[in-house]
């Protein structure tokens, strides 16, 4: 499990995460959602112990990070696949890891083989493309066979076969009681991926739920009705409490009560239905929503200004050197 209580994290003058409190619970599979700039990364960086919050707490199965005995054997991360040696064989790269953890050597071959790098195991990765190179970085996550694994937008690059494999995988380690935590962009693969979501906008938590519950809240999930009466069971269902708009001819969207509510009422009072049908908006749509009022850079060119990013990037070199 990882718990964040009144996580916070200033740069400067820009609140980058502002009093995230969540949990990520194992046996499924969590998307962490966001607009550019929403703080996911730094959220996730703050779990590994790479940045330190400036108010607040976050633990990984009740320590902090850096309190762990054998993090590589607890956590699994992937924040950026293209940070290895090109110089280094996919191998190579994984054996240093394994060694400098303590992971036995024989990880780094069932790693290889379960993502499918063991053909290329002994190429340099500064020949890989971007597809391969997410495939190291999944399989370096995995080197320690851990019970929590994080990866921010790990199907980048991934062709449609890769990236259901990689869906596939959470689904499988999920049901094996692991914690999964994804950031992503792609809404329509999330969708299909995760079972719950979390999402912020500007450091805050919008919006903490199952995906199913988080599409049936959008308005743009309704009841599609079609029938030959739909002038006279309209103001029915209005009175049941229902809030309805007319379409095409015979046609009713109508939100606010259920399907089943809908068809009880048409029965009673004799009226023909030809159609009905739940229309559940889609991740991305319930997303927009959420976040519209959450997004932090416009093309109406609303971005931070120079004073504050030279001091965002003076707090970044004296935190790390510390």
């Amino acid at each position: 499990m990882i718990k964040t209580q009144g996580l916070t994290k200033k740069y400067g003058s820009t609140l980058a995460v502002d009093q995230l409190t969540f949990e990520v619970q194992p046996g499924i599979v969590t998307g962490f959602l966001g607009p550019n700039g929403a703080g996911k990364s730094t959220t996730m960086r703050m779990v590994l112990g790479l940045d330190n919050p400036t108010e607040g707490t976050v633990t990984v199965n009740g320590k902090s990070y850096r309190d762990l005995a054998a993090p590589m054997q607890e956590v699994g991360a992937l924040l950026e696949a293209s940070a290895v040696h090109g110089g280094r064989s996919a191998w190579y790269h994984l054996l240093w890891q394994a060694q400098a953890a303590g992971i036995p050597k024989h990880r780094v071959d069932d790693v290889l083989e379960m993502l499918g790098l063991s053909e290329v195991a002994g190429k340099k990765v500064g020949g890989f493309s971007l597809g391969m190179h997410q495939r190291l970085g999944i399989a370096s996550a995995l080197l320690g066979d851990p019970p929590v694994l994080l990866f921010d937008e790990p199907v980048n690059g991934l062709d449609p076969e890769g990236i259901r494999w990689v869906r596939a995988l959470f689904k499988r380690f999920a049901d094996e009681g692991r914690t999964i935590f994804v950031s992503s962009h792609l809404m329509s693969e999330m969708e299909q991926t995760a079972d719950h979501v979390l999402v912020i906008g500007r450091g805050k938590l919008i919006a903490d739920m199952p995906v199913a519950e988080i599409t049936q809240r959008s308005a743009q999930s309704h009841v599609k009705v079609l029938s030959p009466a739909a002038d006279q069971l309209a103001p029915l269902l209005v009175a049941a409490g229902a809030d309805v708009s007319t379409g095409a001819r015979n046609e009713l969207m109508v939100t606010g009560i259920d399907a089943t509510v809908i068809g009880e009422t048409a029965a009673s009072n004799g009226i023909v239905l030809h159609e009905l049908s739940p229309r559940r908006a889609s991740l991305e749509a319930a997303f927009m929503e959420l976040t519209q009022d959450a997004v932090e850079y416009r093309a109406d060119g609303n971005a931070p200004n120079l004073t504050d990013i030279q001091e965002t990037a003076r707090e970044l070199t004296s935190e790390r050197s510390a």
